[in-house]
């Protein structure tokens, strides 16, 4: 037994003496950076050739192929890296990986064994913590005096040092800065410090829950980055009483990510635009430059160009005018214009959105001229239609020298299978918005009109007493105008920077009197007849007008003090739906929803279409919302109602009928569509007819 054992000692230690070797040249490869870097770049790139290797170790001159071809024979030699000869691919083996976290876990215990902290920064760096440089943030950022930054420096230091916190974040400490900031009464210095942005649950849910996301990744971008800025929005720019009107449901604004950015609505004249060729200077520089554009063929593709970039430049509509004296040249070949035109439509409706809901696209109609042009351009948005399960793009016709009668059967077809059309005499866009346009105005003109006010709102804390709620409503207007004056320059500052390209060409920076400011007003029929207790008679009616005056006349007022043009509207707005479920919460759901006709509070005025056949103009429905349209000087919404069974005849009939009573009309008819394949062919209420599938949108 001694004897053998005698035998195997020598035997073990040459295997000890082996790994003893092993190890040391495994070490000695360590000690080069160059090899490092190697095996960094192939456990993050994959498998590389030896030029794109070579390349990203940045070994690029002929002098150093030397260099690297030495490098990368050690890690072969020691097996680190292994030679895919079939592919002539290199790629790192699980022994290169175990030297690659050896390598980084020596590197953070040399750090912590420094006793020295160090600060993962937002800029992906890591640098040793200095406290110099929470003072510089907080006079930079916050601004605040010196000795009180110092002061808080100190105090956060403590802490640091307290925790014994080996590896801190930039985000780490900031929340510490911001705790003692607010222990020692500071709100507002801690409000500009703020670190705007998402929890992680909220991120992780956004990739949990993707029914709502319908373009992509993009969307989840746009959804994470607009939530940022409407916390911007709301804690930094907004005066603190218009930022708390907004958040307690007095008031409500539309878009609040994109709200300092982009205006709401632009009506624009596409022909000048394209006539002259749009000019986008040093931005977009992958788009293509559009020449002055003379063939079909160059203007339908200058007009996708247009309504993609356009849309950018707005959060809710974009109104184009002068699309039929385009195509006044190209009346020879009607049916290749149809074509081309469906193909433009098709084209633009890839654009990028801000929100859930597009950025509507109108195309603007003036009959009584070019009719077959016009008859061209209304059958490619029925073939664009067709094959768009939620168009975008929609029509708005403008009969104001014209008769609908001449285009009616084509339009009740488009509306039948989910168009979006708007009829009106004059500039009106398809929310109702009435376009600002002054004398002085240059081709484009903006309506600045995501405001609203919660009329049930202010009615219930008016104690029945109408004249308060009038002086209520004054109190409130001004404050969130003052908002709106404030938010059209910083468009303004944003767009001579270079955020919106073609504003700013076309605008002279919204320097030009072509900028409105409009105050949208929700729910005034359950204000006054619901809440303030009018009945729905001549009495009411009178006080359902006199706020209206009101807001017109406040409006106006401030307007002068502002130097902006103020509007007073009654359109569609998301708000009502919040508005309606903030005040059930705070009042008692039977309160705020008690005797109305739809689940959120009135958004201008509905029209049955199967009972408007049998008004007259001085039917009360009719006079009373022709009334209305004319005191609001910013725009009335007049919804035409049409029954989801009703056939293409029944709406020929109605829109006919609407367009001899008001001066403006949008007919709606809801149209099945399915969720998972996009079908809308034929009419469908619990399961597509195509897939089967019972997620009917």
């Amino acid at each position: 037994m001694e004897l053998s054992e005698g035998v195997a000692e020598p035997k073990r230690s040459g295997i000890l003496q082996s790994t003893s070797k092993r190890v040391r040249m495994i070490f000695s490869v360590m000690a080069s950076p160059n090899r490092i870097d190697i095996l960094r770049i192939l456990n993050s790139k994959g498998p590389l050739t030896y030029s794109e290797l070579k390349s990203l170790a940045g070994f690029k001159s002929k002098k150093e192929s030397g260099k690297f071809a030495y490098h990368l024979r050690k890690l072969l030699r020691q097996s680190l890296v292994a030679l895919n000869k079939s592919e002539r691919r290199y790629t790192i083996t699980n022994l290169g990986k175990l030297v690659l976290s050896l390598a980084r876990q020596i590197e953070e215990r040399s750090i912590i064994e420094s006793g020295k902290m160090y600060v993962r920064t937002s800029h992906e760096s890591i640098e040793e913590f200095n406290s110099h440089k929470i003072i510089q943030s907080l006079v930079r950022e916050g601004s605040l005096p010196l000795e009180l930054a110092q002061k808080i420096t100190e105090e956060v230091e403590n802490r640091i040092y307290k925790y014994q916190t080996t590896y801190l974040t930039g985000s780490l400490i900031r929340e510490m800065v911001n705790s003692v900031l607010l222990e020692h009464g500071h709100e507002e210095y801690r409000n500009k410090l703020a670190r705007l942005g998402l929890p992680v649950f909220d991120v992780q849910e956004m990739l949990t829950n993707l029914d709502n996301v319908d373009n992509g990744a993009e969307g989840l971008l746009f959804n994470t980055g607009q939530r940022v800025f409407a916390e911007h929005l709301l804690t930094n720019i907004l005066p603190k009483d218009v930022a708390d009107s907004h958040l307690s449901g007095d008031l409500h604004i539309t878009n609040p990510g994109v709200w300092s950015m982009i205006p709401d609505t632009i009506f624009v004249n596409v022909k000048e635009l394209i006539d002259d060729g749009v000019d986008l200077g040093g931005k977009y520089l992958d788009v293509s430059r559009i020449p002055a554009s003379k063939s079909l063929d160059e203007i339908t593709s200058a007009l996708s160009v247009i309504i993609s970039l356009l849309s950018k430049e707005a959060s809710q509509e974009i109104v184009l005018d002068g699309v039929t004296q385009l195509f006044t040249k190209h009346s020879k070949n009607l049916e290749e214009l149809e074509q081309k035109l469906a193909n433009a439509f098709a084209t633009a409706s890839t654009t990028s959105k801000y929100n859930k809901t597009s950025t509507r696209v109108s195309i603007r109609l003036q009959l009584g001229s070019d009719t077959k042009i016009i008859n061209s351009i209304i059958n490619a948005y029925k073939n664009y239609t067709k094959i768009t399960p939620v168009p975008k793009i929609g029509l708005i016709v403008d009969y104001e020298k014209g008769k609908v009668s001449d285009v009616s059967e084509a339009l009740a077809e488009i509306i039948s299978i989910g168009g979006n059309v708007m009829f009106a005499k004059g500039q009106t866009s398809s929310y109702g918005i009435t376009n600002p346009t002054t004398k002085n105005s240059g081709p484009l003109s903006i309506a600045l009109q995501s405001v609203s006010i919660n009329l049930p709102r202010l009615a219930f804390e008016s104690n029945k007493d109408e004249t308060y709620f009038r002086a209520r409503l004054a109190l409130l207007m001004k404050p969130a105008l003052a908002s709106m004056a404030l938010r059209k320059k910083d468009i303004s500052d944003l767009t001579r920077r270079g955020l919106n390209p073609i504003l700013a060409k076309n605008t002279q920076y919204m320097q030009r009197s072509s900028v409105s400011l409009n105050v949208n007003l929700v729910g005034l029929k359950e204000a006054v007849y619901n809440i303030l207790g009018f009945q729905d008679n001549k009495e009411g009616k009178e006080i359902l007008h006199k706020v209206i005056e009101t807001a017109v006349d406040v409006g106006a007022k401030k307007g002068k003090e502002i130097g902006d043009p103020v509007a007073i509207s009654m359109i569609e707005t998301e708000g009502a739906t919040r508005f309606t479920n903030l005040d059930g919460e705070k009042y008692g759901k039977n309160s705020a929803l008690n005797t109305m006709e739809d689940d959120s509070y009135s958004q201008g005025v509905v029209i049955n279409a199967s009972e408007i056949t049998e008004f007259t103009n001085k039917s009360e429905p009719i006079s009373e919302c022709n009334k209305l349209a004319k005191t609001l000087n910013g725009g009335l919404l007049i919804k035409l109602q049409i029954d989801k069974d009703a056939k293409p005849a029944d709406i020929k009939k109605s829109i006919e009928k609407a367009a001899d009573l008001t001066n403006s009309f949008k007919p709606e008819k809801k149209v099945a569509i399915c969720g998972e394949c996009g079908f809308k062919d034929e009419p469908f209420e619990d399961k597509c007819p195509k897939c089967k599938s019972p997620y009917v949108v």
